[in-house]
């Protein structure tokens, strides 16, 4: 399989670089999530000195794995998409996604199970099956669908080469004839709500809550969520979705492999607990950090420091309140987007009834996401609920003759909801919330002995996801893409009181989700080498 970047790349020519020192750096990562990993590879590949340091005794951050009784079940990121990202970043290490993973297309991409409709429908990898089905559910619609996924595939290649690959330290970004001609598009695009975008054009509701969901993937919800962000149906309406065999947890390994072969030094079981300074010219520069030893603390020098964690936790607990660019004020009218509750499952016999991925919608949307980001915070009840079966692609995952369940439901960035467990043990809210998404799954997808079959449980709540790894208030994805969260508006990857010291990850630019940890990654490498372009690093 032959993965790239979008043809309209090409015909851009990349704005000069400003030169950067370009000399080696003793670099130190704090965190190994795929952010942190990724940015360890890309510096070592250009012959810096790094080391990271991760405080849990696994790398990956969310992208975990749970294994019990011959079950292996990936703990966060689920789906492959943008694989163009992918492809870009292993190119970048002189090697490619195909040399690295075994990439299984998905088909159908996913199935989407509707309350008060008997019938779910699939989504596949086929435009044409999926202007069909949009047709069926809405005359008409057909057409509309054309012009749709045209307008989110274009949108897609703007952000591709104006957007998610730059710094925003160069005005090119913003002045590009490509953007300039586009201003007043982009503008609605920004100002009105995916929502409402979505409204203006379908009005079946199972066609609306399609094209809304997306926003889930933003840590969002579709009425929150900027229109510019319909962008995410060209992924998967008009390409296709990808699954890495063995699961999420190899594109960690991959990550981490690479990384070493280009000399990386990677530490588990070590936790930063202070980024260390001093004064140079009248600015605080990094000088490198403090981390945890059996014998004590332990101080390791550095010229860069780029913490790869969370946002929130860096800056509040690893810096002193005068050198925090984000104090704790500055996160009062921040979003963390959502939290999950996640239920693995270990089930007995077939369930032909789920693909790969299936979607629960509930009818009544707004009372489904305002219990998520409303005034009056709960588990939603009843919830729109994730749910993956990879052993319908991978015999890995499972014992022979049963099937492996990865159920996620959107619940409030709430550590009081609590902590999960192993076999019902979890706190209340969280087995509630659990129980509840698979009785919906068993009612909804006709399989009425689901909760009898379970063989293995084990859940996670919000509170998890705060204690290993320090998400702010148990957010799962990170900084929710609103409007004042997005692009420039986003925090940026560079400490503006502490030179040397950057930030990669979900919680600074680009955003959330596997690729764009990827560029984040790349856009630390860009500050080092002075790259202002808005366009990916050339290979």
């Amino acid at each position: 399989m032959t993965l790239r970047l979008p043809e309209r790349l090409s015909r851009f020519t990349p704005t000069p670089r400003r030169a950067g020192d370009g000399s080696p750096q003793r670099v130190v990562v704090v965190g190994g999530g795929i952010a942190g990993l990724a940015t360890a590879a890309l510096l070592a590949s250009r012959g810096h000195s790094v080391d990271l340091f991760e405080k849990n005794d696994d790398l990956g951050g969310r992208v975990g794995s749970v294994e019990r009784d011959g079950f292996r079940f990936d703990t966060g990121a689920s789906w492959y998409l943008m694989p163009e990202v992918f492809e870009h970043f292993f190119s970048l290490l002189g090697t490619s996604a195909e040399a690295e993973l075994d990439l299984v297309e998905l088909d159908p991409s996913y199935r989407v199970f509707f309350e008060g409709h008997r019938d779910p429908v699939d989504v596949r990898p086929d435009v044409a099956h999926n202007r069909a089905l949009f047709e069926s559910l809405e005359p008409g619609a057909g057409e509309r669908f054309d012009a749709y996924l045209a307008s989110a595939a274009e949108t897609y290649d703007v952000a591709i080469e104006r957007f998610l690959y730059t710094n925003f330290d160069s005005a090119s970004a913003f002045l590009h004839p490509a953007v300039v001609r586009r201003t007043p598009s982009l503008g609605r695009l920004l100002t009105r709500s995916l929502e409402s975008h979505v409204a203006a054009r379908f009005t079946d509701p199972r066609i609306r809550q399609i094209l809304g969901y997306p926003a889930v993937f933003l840590a969002s919800s579709p009425d929150r969520a900027p229109s510019m962000y319909h962008l995410m149906s060209h992924l998967d309406l008009g390409d296709k979705v990808l699954y890495p065999q063995g699961g999420f947890t190899t594109l960690i390994a991959a990550i981490a492999d690479v990384a070493r072969r280009h000399g990386a030094r990677l530490h588990t079981g070590t936790e930063v607990r202070r980024i260390l300074t001093s004064q140079r010219d009248g600015r605080a520069v990094v000088t490198g950090v403090e981390h945890d030893t059996p014998d004590g603390p332990h101080e390791v020098v550095a010229d860069v420091v780029v913490g790869a964690g969370d946002l929130h936790h860096l800056e509040t607990a690893l810096l002193p309140r005068e050198l925090q660019t984000h104090p704790e004020p500055a996160w009062r009218d921040r979003s963390p987007g959502t939290g999950v509750v996640l239920a693995m499952l270990g089930v007995e016999g077939s369930l032909p009834q789920l693909p790969h991925h299936s979607l629960f919608f509930t009818s009544d949307w707004k009372a489904n996401f305002g219990s998520i980001f409303g005034d009056d915070a709960r588990i939603p009840d009843p919830a729109s609920v994730y749910v993956c079966k990879p052993s319908e692609t991978d015999p890995s995952v499972a014992p022979p003759g049963h099937e492996n369940l990865f159920v996620l439901v959107p619940v409030p960035a709430d550590v009081s909801i609590g902590a999960g467990g192993d076999d019902g043990g979890g706190a209340e809210q969280v087995e509630r919330a659990a129980d509840a998404a698979i009785d919906q799954v068993a009612a909804w997808a006709g399989i009425p002995d689901l909760r009898e079959r379970i063989r293995v449980r084990h859940t996670v709540g919000p509170e998890d996801f705060a204690t290993r790894y320090h998400a702010w208030r148990g957010g799962a994805l990170g900084l929710e893409h609103t409007l004042r969260q997005s692009a420039f508006l986003r925090p940026g990857n560079t400490s503006a009181k502490v030179d040397g010291l950057y930030y990669a990850g979900a919680t600074t630019v680009p955003g959330v989700g596997l690729p764009m940890c990827l560029i984040s990654a790349e856009l630390v490498l860009k500050r080092l080498t002075g790259d202002r372009s808005s366009l990916p690093v050339r290979a």
